[in-house]
Protein backbone atom coordinates (compact mmCIF):
# COMPACT_ATOMS: atom_id res chain seq x y z
CA UNK A 1 0.00 0.00 0.00
CA UNK A 2 3.07 2.24 0.86
CA UNK A 3 4.22 1.61 -2.68
CA UNK A 4 0.90 2.25 -4.44
CA UNK A 5 0.82 5.71 -2.14
CA UNK A 6 4.14 6.69 -3.31
CA UNK A 7 3.52 6.23 -6.78
CA UNK A 8 -0.16 8.13 -7.04
CA UNK A 9 1.82 11.02 -5.55
CA UNK A 10 4.36 10.69 -8.14
CA UNK A 11 1.84 11.66 -10.22
CA UNK A 12 -0.73 14.00 -7.96
CA UNK A 13 1.42 16.94 -8.99
CA UNK A 14 0.51 17.13 -13.14
CA UNK A 15 -3.11 19.03 -13.50
CA UNK A 16 -5.32 18.36 -15.83
CA UNK A 17 -3.63 20.22 -18.68
CA UNK A 18 -0.40 18.04 -18.68
CA UNK A 19 -2.62 14.59 -18.60
CA UNK A 20 -4.33 16.30 -22.22
CA UNK A 21 -0.21 17.27 -23.15
CA UNK A 22 0.71 13.80 -22.64
CA UNK A 23 -2.22 12.35 -24.38
CA UNK A 24 -1.48 14.40 -27.13
CA UNK A 25 1.93 12.73 -27.50
CA UNK A 26 0.32 9.67 -27.35
CA UNK A 27 -1.68 10.62 -30.28
CA UNK A 28 0.66 12.21 -32.35
CA UNK A 29 3.18 9.06 -31.57
CA UNK A 30 0.12 6.45 -32.90
CA UNK A 31 -0.38 8.71 -35.65
CA UNK A 32 3.19 8.88 -37.29
CA UNK A 33 4.08 5.36 -36.11
CA UNK A 34 1.27 3.51 -35.26
CA UNK A 35 1.85 1.51 -38.61
CA UNK A 36 5.44 0.71 -37.90
CA UNK A 37 5.01 -0.55 -34.44
CA UNK A 38 1.83 -2.88 -35.29
CA UNK A 39 4.15 -4.52 -37.82
CA UNK A 40 7.10 -4.75 -35.66
CA UNK A 41 4.32 -6.66 -33.12
CA UNK A 42 2.96 -8.97 -35.68
CA UNK A 43 -0.45 -7.34 -35.47
CA UNK A 44 -2.05 -7.29 -38.67
CA UNK A 45 -2.89 -3.34 -38.54
CA UNK A 46 -3.33 -0.35 -35.61
CA UNK A 47 -5.52 -1.51 -32.95
CA UNK A 48 -8.99 0.47 -33.51
CA UNK A 49 -9.98 0.71 -30.02
CA UNK A 50 -7.09 0.53 -27.92
CA UNK A 51 -6.97 -3.51 -28.78
CA UNK A 52 -10.79 -4.30 -26.82
CA UNK A 53 -11.85 -5.78 -29.77
CA UNK A 54 -8.57 -7.31 -30.99
CA UNK A 55 -8.62 -9.52 -27.25
CA UNK A 56 -11.91 -10.37 -27.57
CA UNK A 57 -11.55 -11.58 -31.01
CA UNK A 58 -7.93 -13.60 -29.78
CA UNK A 59 -10.11 -15.26 -27.09
CA UNK A 60 -12.91 -16.42 -28.92
CA UNK A 61 -10.76 -17.95 -31.35
CA UNK A 62 -8.10 -19.26 -29.41
CA UNK A 63 -5.00 -16.77 -30.48
CA UNK A 64 -2.81 -16.13 -27.51
CA UNK A 65 -0.22 -15.06 -29.50
CA UNK A 66 -2.21 -11.68 -30.41
CA UNK A 67 -2.65 -10.43 -26.66
CA UNK A 68 1.53 -9.68 -26.30
CA UNK A 69 1.17 -7.74 -29.19
CA UNK A 70 -1.61 -5.66 -28.07
CA UNK A 71 -0.14 -5.30 -24.77
CA UNK A 72 2.90 -4.05 -26.00
CA UNK A 73 1.26 -1.81 -28.67
CA UNK A 74 -0.70 -0.19 -25.00
CA UNK A 75 2.09 0.22 -23.34
CA UNK A 76 4.49 1.43 -26.07
CA UNK A 77 1.89 4.32 -27.99
CA UNK A 78 0.03 4.99 -25.06
CA UNK A 79 0.44 4.38 -21.17
CA UNK A 80 4.42 5.38 -21.25
CA UNK A 81 4.39 8.46 -23.49
CA UNK A 82 1.60 9.76 -21.70
CA UNK A 83 3.03 9.58 -18.31
CA UNK A 84 6.52 10.38 -19.52
CA UNK A 85 5.46 13.82 -21.10
CA UNK A 86 3.19 14.03 -18.55
CA UNK A 87 5.41 14.10 -15.43
CA UNK A 88 8.10 16.28 -17.27
CA UNK A 89 6.03 19.05 -18.24
CA UNK A 90 4.08 18.94 -14.94
CA UNK A 91 5.83 22.27 -13.51
CA UNK A 92 5.10 24.12 -16.83
CA UNK A 93 1.64 22.95 -17.25
CA UNK A 94 1.26 24.05 -13.53
CA UNK A 95 2.55 27.79 -14.23
CA UNK A 96 0.31 27.42 -17.27
CA UNK A 97 -2.84 26.15 -15.46
CA UNK A 98 -2.33 29.03 -12.27
CA UNK A 99 -2.17 31.48 -15.16
CA UNK A 100 -5.21 30.40 -16.03
CA UNK A 101 -6.72 30.50 -12.29
CA UNK A 102 -7.00 34.44 -13.38
CA UNK A 103 -8.98 33.73 -16.49
CA UNK A 104 -13.06 33.45 -16.25
CA UNK A 105 -14.10 29.92 -15.64
CA UNK A 106 -15.61 29.28 -19.09
CA UNK A 107 -12.84 30.57 -20.42
CA UNK A 108 -10.66 28.02 -18.68
CA UNK A 109 -12.79 25.63 -20.00
CA UNK A 110 -13.07 26.09 -23.70
CA UNK A 111 -9.41 26.01 -23.60
CA UNK A 112 -9.11 22.65 -22.15
CA UNK A 113 -12.03 21.58 -24.12
CA UNK A 114 -10.40 22.29 -27.38
CA UNK A 115 -7.52 20.75 -26.46
CA UNK A 116 -9.04 17.65 -25.79
CA UNK A 117 -11.37 17.88 -28.91
CA UNK A 118 -7.41 18.37 -31.06
CA UNK A 119 -6.76 14.75 -29.38
CA UNK A 120 -10.13 13.42 -30.31
CA UNK A 121 -9.91 14.39 -34.05
CA UNK A 122 -6.85 13.15 -34.69
CA UNK A 123 -7.26 9.85 -32.39
CA UNK A 124 -10.85 9.12 -34.39
CA UNK A 125 -9.48 10.53 -37.83
CA UNK A 126 -6.93 7.09 -38.07
CA UNK A 127 -9.52 4.98 -39.41
CA UNK A 128 -13.49 5.24 -39.91
CA UNK A 129 -14.67 3.16 -37.46
CA UNK A 130 -13.19 5.08 -34.93
CA UNK A 131 -14.68 8.25 -36.20
CA UNK A 132 -18.25 6.53 -36.27
CA UNK A 133 -17.46 5.05 -32.56
CA UNK A 134 -16.50 8.12 -31.43
CA UNK A 135 -19.69 10.15 -32.85
CA UNK A 136 -21.84 7.64 -31.23
CA UNK A 137 -20.54 7.91 -28.11
CA UNK A 138 -20.58 11.36 -28.11
CA UNK A 139 -24.45 11.01 -29.08
CA UNK A 140 -24.70 8.36 -26.45
CA UNK A 141 -23.48 11.48 -23.66
CA UNK A 142 -26.36 13.07 -24.74
CA UNK A 143 -28.76 10.46 -24.52
CA UNK A 144 -27.01 9.57 -21.06
CA UNK A 145 -26.85 13.11 -19.29
CA UNK A 146 -30.81 13.62 -20.47
CA UNK A 147 -32.11 10.61 -18.95
CA UNK A 148 -30.43 11.55 -16.23
CA UNK A 149 -32.28 14.61 -15.27
CA UNK A 150 -35.78 12.56 -15.36
CA UNK A 151 -34.23 9.41 -13.52
CA UNK A 152 -31.71 10.68 -11.20
CA UNK A 153 -32.49 14.05 -10.16
CA UNK A 154 -36.09 13.73 -10.29
CA UNK A 155 -36.32 10.61 -9.03
CA UNK A 156 -38.49 9.20 -11.30
CA UNK A 157 -38.26 6.16 -13.52
CA UNK A 158 -38.42 7.00 -17.59
CA UNK A 159 -38.88 4.33 -20.27
CA UNK A 160 -39.60 7.17 -23.03
CA UNK A 161 -36.07 8.03 -24.53
CA UNK A 162 -36.41 6.57 -27.34
CA UNK A 163 -39.62 7.76 -28.03
CA UNK A 164 -38.32 11.42 -27.65
CA UNK A 165 -35.20 10.67 -29.66
CA UNK A 166 -37.44 9.13 -32.39
CA UNK A 167 -39.91 13.08 -32.96
CA UNK A 168 -36.69 14.47 -33.03
CA UNK A 169 -35.06 12.16 -35.44
CA UNK A 170 -37.74 12.01 -37.84
CA UNK A 171 -38.52 15.28 -37.16
CA UNK A 172 -35.25 16.62 -38.58
CA UNK A 173 -35.00 13.75 -41.22
CA UNK A 174 -38.30 15.00 -42.43
CA UNK A 175 -36.99 18.60 -42.33
CA UNK A 176 -34.37 18.41 -44.27
CA UNK A 177 -35.19 16.09 -46.54
CA UNK A 178 -37.98 17.96 -47.53
CA UNK A 179 -36.43 21.53 -47.66
CA UNK A 180 -32.38 20.66 -48.89
CA UNK A 181 -32.65 17.22 -51.03
CA UNK A 182 -34.04 16.49 -54.13
CA UNK A 183 -36.00 13.01 -52.93
CA UNK A 184 -39.06 10.57 -54.70
CA UNK A 185 -40.80 10.64 -51.16
CA UNK A 186 -40.66 14.25 -50.76
CA UNK A 187 -39.97 15.99 -54.38
CA UNK A 188 -37.69 18.54 -55.34
CA UNK A 189 -35.35 20.57 -52.70
CA UNK A 190 -37.69 23.75 -51.68
CA UNK A 191 -34.10 25.52 -50.59
CA UNK A 192 -30.62 25.81 -52.15
CA UNK A 193 -28.95 22.59 -50.53
CA UNK A 194 -25.97 24.78 -49.75
CA UNK A 195 -27.71 26.52 -47.24
CA UNK A 196 -28.69 23.00 -45.66
CA UNK A 197 -24.98 22.59 -42.91
CA UNK A 198 -25.66 26.50 -42.19
CA UNK A 199 -29.35 25.66 -40.80
CA UNK A 200 -28.99 22.05 -39.37
CA UNK A 201 -28.35 23.52 -36.23
CA UNK A 202 -32.08 25.00 -36.03
CA UNK A 203 -33.49 22.06 -37.81
CA UNK A 204 -32.04 20.62 -34.46
CA UNK A 205 -33.22 22.86 -32.56
CA UNK A 206 -36.83 22.72 -33.85
CA UNK A 207 -36.61 18.69 -33.04
CA UNK A 208 -35.98 18.40 -29.67
CA UNK A 209 -39.08 21.49 -28.98
CA UNK A 210 -40.85 19.08 -31.26
CA UNK A 211 -39.79 16.20 -28.53
CA UNK A 212 -40.19 18.76 -25.75
CA UNK A 213 -43.70 19.10 -26.34
CA UNK A 214 -44.99 15.49 -26.89
CA UNK A 215 -43.37 15.14 -23.29
CA UNK A 216 -46.25 16.42 -22.10
CA UNK A 217 -48.17 13.05 -22.50
CA UNK A 218 -46.03 11.49 -20.21
CA UNK A 219 -45.57 14.58 -17.54
CA UNK A 220 -49.30 15.68 -17.19
CA UNK A 221 -49.98 11.55 -16.23
CA UNK A 222 -46.89 11.77 -14.43
CA UNK A 223 -48.25 14.12 -11.95
CA UNK A 224 -50.43 11.97 -10.54
CA UNK A 225 -48.35 8.86 -11.12
CA UNK A 226 -44.92 7.65 -9.35
CA UNK A 227 -42.78 4.26 -9.60
CA UNK A 228 -43.74 1.77 -11.42
CA UNK A 229 -47.05 3.83 -13.04
CA UNK A 230 -45.03 6.47 -14.29
CA UNK A 231 -42.87 3.44 -15.86
CA UNK A 232 -45.83 1.69 -17.44
CA UNK A 233 -47.15 5.26 -19.00
CA UNK A 234 -43.65 5.79 -20.33
CA UNK A 235 -43.22 2.90 -21.90
CA UNK A 236 -46.83 2.96 -23.43
CA UNK A 237 -45.49 6.57 -25.08
CA UNK A 238 -42.65 4.56 -26.84
CA UNK A 239 -44.65 2.08 -28.02
CA UNK A 240 -47.60 4.47 -29.11
CA UNK A 241 -44.99 6.57 -30.96
CA UNK A 242 -43.28 3.84 -32.72
CA UNK A 243 -46.60 2.75 -33.70
CA UNK A 244 -47.58 6.39 -35.30
CA UNK A 245 -44.72 6.64 -36.99
CA UNK A 246 -45.02 2.69 -38.85
CA UNK A 247 -48.78 4.28 -39.65
CA UNK A 248 -47.74 7.38 -41.64
CA UNK A 249 -46.70 7.09 -45.03
CA UNK A 250 -45.50 10.34 -45.98
CA UNK A 251 -42.53 9.25 -43.09
CA UNK A 252 -41.93 6.13 -45.15
CA UNK A 253 -43.59 3.91 -42.48
CA UNK A 254 -42.53 1.07 -41.29
CA UNK A 255 -39.38 1.25 -44.03
CA UNK A 256 -38.36 4.20 -42.86
CA UNK A 257 -36.43 6.89 -44.54
CA UNK A 258 -33.02 7.13 -45.70
CA UNK A 259 -30.30 9.34 -47.65
CA UNK A 260 -30.52 12.11 -45.03
CA UNK A 261 -27.37 14.54 -45.35
CA UNK A 262 -23.93 13.95 -43.95
CA UNK A 263 -24.51 16.94 -41.78
CA UNK A 264 -23.96 14.84 -38.19
CA UNK A 265 -19.77 15.78 -39.06
CA UNK A 266 -17.18 15.63 -35.42
CA UNK A 267 -17.64 18.97 -34.73
CA UNK A 268 -20.87 19.19 -34.87
CA UNK A 269 -21.51 16.54 -32.46
CA UNK A 270 -18.75 17.50 -29.91
CA UNK A 271 -20.01 20.72 -30.05
CA UNK A 272 -23.96 19.67 -29.75
CA UNK A 273 -22.28 17.43 -26.77
CA UNK A 274 -20.39 20.10 -24.76
CA UNK A 275 -23.91 22.53 -25.11
CA UNK A 276 -25.68 19.52 -23.34
CA UNK A 277 -22.88 18.91 -20.85
CA UNK A 278 -23.06 22.31 -20.19
CA UNK A 279 -27.01 23.26 -19.89
CA UNK A 280 -27.45 20.13 -17.85
CA UNK A 281 -25.08 21.58 -15.19
CA UNK A 282 -26.34 24.18 -15.05
CA UNK A 283 -29.64 23.59 -14.66
CA UNK A 284 -29.06 20.86 -12.37
CA UNK A 285 -27.25 23.37 -9.91
CA UNK A 286 -29.63 25.93 -10.13
CA UNK A 287 -33.02 26.45 -7.70
CA UNK A 288 -35.10 23.87 -10.17
CA UNK A 289 -32.18 21.32 -9.56
CA UNK A 290 -32.56 21.64 -6.16
CA UNK A 291 -36.06 21.54 -5.98
CA UNK A 292 -35.73 18.18 -8.82
CA UNK A 293 -33.71 16.77 -6.02
CA UNK A 294 -36.37 18.10 -3.37
CA UNK A 295 -39.05 15.97 -4.79
CA UNK A 296 -36.90 13.02 -5.40
CA UNK A 297 -36.52 12.69 -1.54
CA UNK A 298 -39.86 13.40 -0.24
CA UNK A 299 -42.56 14.96 -3.08
CA UNK A 300 -44.73 15.38 -0.34
CA UNK A 301 -42.35 17.73 1.99
CA UNK A 302 -41.16 19.32 -1.25
CA UNK A 303 -45.38 20.48 -1.95
CA UNK A 304 -45.37 21.48 1.84
CA UNK A 305 -42.66 23.38 1.13
CA UNK A 306 -43.80 25.69 -1.51
CA UNK A 307 -41.91 23.78 -4.29
CA UNK A 308 -44.38 23.55 -7.38
CA UNK A 309 -44.10 19.77 -7.85
CA UNK A 310 -45.83 19.77 -10.95
CA UNK A 311 -44.13 22.22 -12.46
CA UNK A 312 -40.68 21.05 -11.84
CA UNK A 313 -41.92 17.38 -13.42
CA UNK A 314 -43.04 19.18 -16.57
CA UNK A 315 -40.00 20.78 -17.01
CA UNK A 316 -37.79 17.98 -15.80
CA UNK A 317 -39.64 15.78 -18.45
CA UNK A 318 -39.32 18.65 -21.05
CA UNK A 319 -35.65 19.26 -20.56
CA UNK A 320 -35.06 15.38 -20.80
CA UNK A 321 -36.86 14.83 -24.04
CA UNK A 322 -35.74 18.28 -25.80
CA UNK A 323 -31.95 17.05 -25.71
CA UNK A 324 -33.13 13.36 -26.56
CA UNK A 325 -34.57 15.11 -29.80
CA UNK A 326 -31.43 16.59 -30.55
CA UNK A 327 -29.47 13.40 -30.04
CA UNK A 328 -32.04 11.83 -32.20
CA UNK A 329 -31.38 14.22 -34.81
CA UNK A 330 -27.41 14.18 -34.66
CA UNK A 331 -27.99 9.75 -35.06
CA UNK A 332 -30.36 10.12 -37.97
CA UNK A 333 -27.70 12.72 -39.85
CA UNK A 334 -24.98 10.16 -39.20
CA UNK A 335 -26.08 7.19 -39.95
CA UNK A 336 -28.40 8.43 -42.59
CA UNK A 337 -31.23 5.61 -42.21
CA UNK A 338 -33.60 5.33 -39.46
CA UNK A 339 -36.84 3.31 -39.11
CA UNK A 340 -39.31 2.81 -35.73
CA UNK A 341 -37.81 -0.56 -35.47
CA UNK A 342 -34.75 1.42 -34.36
CA UNK A 343 -36.13 3.18 -31.09
CA UNK A 344 -37.28 0.17 -29.56
CA UNK A 345 -36.58 -2.00 -26.20
CA UNK A 346 -32.80 -2.33 -27.26
CA UNK A 347 -32.25 1.34 -27.38
CA UNK A 348 -34.24 1.87 -24.03
CA UNK A 349 -32.27 -0.70 -22.28
CA UNK A 350 -28.63 0.82 -23.66
CA UNK A 351 -29.22 3.77 -22.70
CA UNK A 352 -30.47 2.76 -18.90
CA UNK A 353 -27.91 0.61 -18.64
CA UNK A 354 -25.15 3.57 -19.47
CA UNK A 355 -27.50 5.98 -16.81
CA UNK A 356 -27.34 3.18 -14.15
CA UNK A 357 -23.89 2.17 -14.61
CA UNK A 358 -21.72 5.49 -14.46
CA UNK A 359 -24.24 6.97 -11.88
CA UNK A 360 -27.34 8.69 -10.53
CA UNK A 361 -27.10 12.38 -10.36
CA UNK A 362 -24.14 12.83 -11.74
CA UNK A 363 -23.01 14.29 -15.54
CA UNK A 364 -19.43 12.80 -14.97
CA UNK A 365 -21.21 9.48 -14.09
CA UNK A 366 -23.50 10.17 -17.31
CA UNK A 367 -20.53 10.42 -19.35
CA UNK A 368 -18.51 7.51 -18.03
CA UNK A 369 -21.65 5.55 -17.91
CA UNK A 370 -22.08 6.07 -21.55
CA UNK A 371 -18.40 5.83 -22.86
CA UNK A 372 -17.81 2.71 -20.78
CA UNK A 373 -20.95 1.04 -22.13
CA UNK A 374 -20.52 2.32 -25.79
CA UNK A 375 -16.49 0.94 -25.63
CA UNK A 376 -17.77 -2.87 -24.03
CA UNK A 377 -20.41 -3.20 -26.74
CA UNK A 378 -18.14 -2.06 -29.79
CA UNK A 379 -14.93 -3.89 -28.22
CA UNK A 380 -17.66 -7.61 -27.09
CA UNK A 381 -18.78 -7.15 -30.61
CA UNK A 382 -16.21 -10.25 -31.73
CA UNK A 383 -18.05 -12.42 -28.79
CA UNK A 384 -21.30 -12.18 -31.15
CA UNK A 385 -24.67 -12.92 -28.37
CA UNK A 386 -22.27 -13.57 -25.19
CA UNK A 387 -21.87 -9.83 -25.20
CA UNK A 388 -25.43 -9.94 -24.15
CA UNK A 389 -24.62 -11.69 -21.26
CA UNK A 390 -21.04 -10.74 -20.38
CA UNK A 391 -22.49 -6.68 -20.15
CA UNK A 392 -25.74 -7.42 -17.96
CA UNK A 393 -23.90 -9.63 -15.63
CA UNK A 394 -21.05 -6.91 -15.38
CA UNK A 395 -24.15 -4.37 -14.64
CA UNK A 396 -25.63 -7.25 -12.07
CA UNK A 397 -22.23 -6.70 -9.91
CA UNK A 398 -22.33 -2.36 -9.77
CA UNK A 399 -25.81 -3.20 -8.89
CA UNK A 400 -24.97 -5.25 -5.69
CA UNK A 401 -21.72 -3.43 -4.81
CA UNK A 402 -22.58 0.54 -6.24
CA UNK A 403 -26.39 0.41 -6.56
CA UNK A 404 -26.25 3.66 -7.40
CA UNK A 405 -23.24 3.56 -10.01
CA UNK A 406 -19.98 4.06 -9.97
CA UNK A 407 -19.59 7.88 -9.32
CA UNK A 408 -23.17 8.69 -8.17
CA UNK A 409 -24.52 12.16 -6.91
CA UNK A 410 -21.25 13.81 -7.70
CA UNK A 411 -21.03 17.08 -9.32
CA UNK A 412 -19.20 18.48 -11.71
CA UNK A 413 -16.72 21.67 -10.89
CA UNK A 414 -14.71 22.75 -13.49
CA UNK A 415 -12.95 25.36 -11.57
CA UNK A 416 -11.16 22.45 -9.39
CA UNK A 417 -10.40 20.57 -12.60
CA UNK A 418 -8.44 22.84 -14.52
CA UNK A 419 -6.43 24.26 -11.45
CA UNK A 420 -2.52 24.04 -10.67
CA UNK A 421 -1.71 20.79 -8.89
CA UNK A 422 0.77 20.47 -6.02
CA UNK A 423 2.67 18.17 -4.63
CA UNK A 424 0.29 14.94 -2.78
CA UNK A 425 -2.57 16.61 -3.83
CA UNK A 426 -4.76 14.05 -5.17
CA UNK A 427 -8.29 15.47 -4.67
CA UNK A 428 -10.65 14.73 -7.34
CA UNK A 429 -13.53 17.29 -8.57
CA UNK A 430 -16.68 17.12 -7.14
Amino acid sequence: MKRIRNLLNTFSPIPLSGWLLGCMAAVLLEYHFGAQVAYQLYLPNIPVLFGITELFGALKELRPQVVPGVLGYNLLLYILPTLLVARLAAPLMNRFAASLEKLPTWLAALLHLAAFYGILHLWAGISDYRALVVKLTLIAVILTVSLNIINGWLGEFSCSHPGFMAVGAYCSSYLSLKLFTDSKLFGPALLDPSLGPWLFPLILLVSGLAAAVSSLIVAIPSFRTRGDYLAVISLAFMFMVKSAIENMPFLGGPSGLSSQPDWSSLPVIFAWTCLCVWTAHNFTVSIRGKAMNAVRDNETAASAMTVNTRSVKMTAFMFGAFWAGVAGGLAAHLVRFINPASYGLQTLAETLAMVYFGGLNSIAGSILGAVSISALSEGLKPLNHWKWIVIPLLLILIMIYRSNGLIAFTELNVRQLTRARKQGDRNNAD
